[in-house]
């Protein structure tokens, strides 16, 4: 095992998240079994106070959570010196058999943190705590997969080797690769970018809809949710190219690293703040029957809307800066 403050710092981490959410998980069983509004009784007293300090507490360890994903990618970027044929991060998770699917389950929980903590957000908006129990329900499930996602890091750094010879990041997503990622590099520039900045713009009238007049919820919802796998892919197909010039290097990763200004950091932040709160939309509206989110309910749709969409717009500018400030064209090769 590799041991850098970083290291340190996800597994110590990912230890307390964990932890927490096995011990928040079992207060959520009895909230859910216990929880009575209506009723004045020292039970409900209790479980009230206990709601109150699981909430807090989860909420701060969620955006951990969100924060671990950058550092996670962060860390994987910074030891890829160690490995040979490691180019950046691409090639230090592909020192075992756990790199991958930790960052794919921290991508996946990142987005189930952040719209946890949007419910959580409308749940205490109202005085009833309409959300209470749905909430708890999906805290539980939660809980496994961060217990899940600690188990797969923590084996990935176990196992993790410096003598190990690992695959750059040009083979990796390289064309002619029959795997997901060499699909992705493989398809074709134009008719891509086409679909990619059409849904942009389909996603951003369908937000201003639903922003000024409160409809097309699920519409909009739907739209983000879309637009965020179809970046992944515009990221690998043409966007990352173009600000590293070079046609055949479709690597996400390598725009995370200081020769290209960390611009990777913000494209990302951004694609994922317009993807959760995007999904908040639909999410909120699915609960918007309850009398009591009447009003709070629409309330925070437009401002998740709002988020969304600047999110998104933020995505948009920065992957068409290169190819509007630079010479290079992607086209033709």
């Amino acid at each position: 095992m590799i041991l850098s403050p970083a290291i340190i710092a996800l597994e110590a981490g990912a230890v307390l998240a964990a932890g927490y959410a096995a011990y928040a998980s079992a207060m959520a069983m009895q909230i859910i079994q216990g929880w009575d509004i209506a009723s004045g009784s020292e039970q409900q007293l209790l479980l009230e106070k206990k709601t109150y300090l699981i909430s807090t507490i989860f909420a701060w360890l969620m955006a951990y959570q969100i924060i671990s994903l950058f550092l996670f990618s962060y860390t994987a970027e910074n030891l890829h010196d160690l490995f040979v044929g490691a180019m950046c991060a691409a090639g230090s998770l592909n020192v075992n058999d756990y790199g991958y699917p930790t960052l794919v389950l921290k991508a996946f929980n990142c987005l189930l943190c952040g719209i946890w903590l949007i419910v959580n957000r409308t749940d205490n908006s109202v005085a009833d705590y309409p959300l209470i129990k749905p909430k708890y329900k999906l805290l539980i499930g939660i809980a496994v997969l961060l217990l899940i996602e600690a188990i797969f890091q923590t084996t990935y750094f176990v196992q993790m080797k410096a003598d190990v010879i690992t695959s750059c990041c040009g083979m990796l997503f390289s064309e002619t690769e029959e795997t997901v990622a060499g699909g992705l590099a493989a398809l074709p520039s134009y008719p891509t970018k086409v679909i990619f900045y059409l849904s942009v713009l389909i996603t951003l009238r369908v937000g201003i809809h639903h922003y000024r007049t409160g409809r097309a919820a699920l519409v909009y919802s739907l739209s983000a949710a879309w637009l965020l796998i179809l970046s992944i892919a515009a990221v690998i197909s043409f966007i990352a190219p173009h600000f590293y010039e070079l046609p055949g290097h479709h690597c996400p990763f390598c725009i995370l690293q200081r020769e290209y200004h960390y611009i990777g950091y913000p494209l990302y932040l951004a694609l994922f703040t317009g993807g959760i709160a995007g999904l908040g939309v639909g999410v909120i509206d699915r609960f918007k029957g309850s009398p009591s989110l009447h009003a709070a309910g629409p309330l925070l749709q437009k401002h998740l809307c709002l988020l969304s969409m600047i999110g998104y717009m933020l995505f948009a500018v920065i992957s068409v800066y290169p190819m509007i400030f630079s010479d290079f064209r992607l086209e033709g090769y």
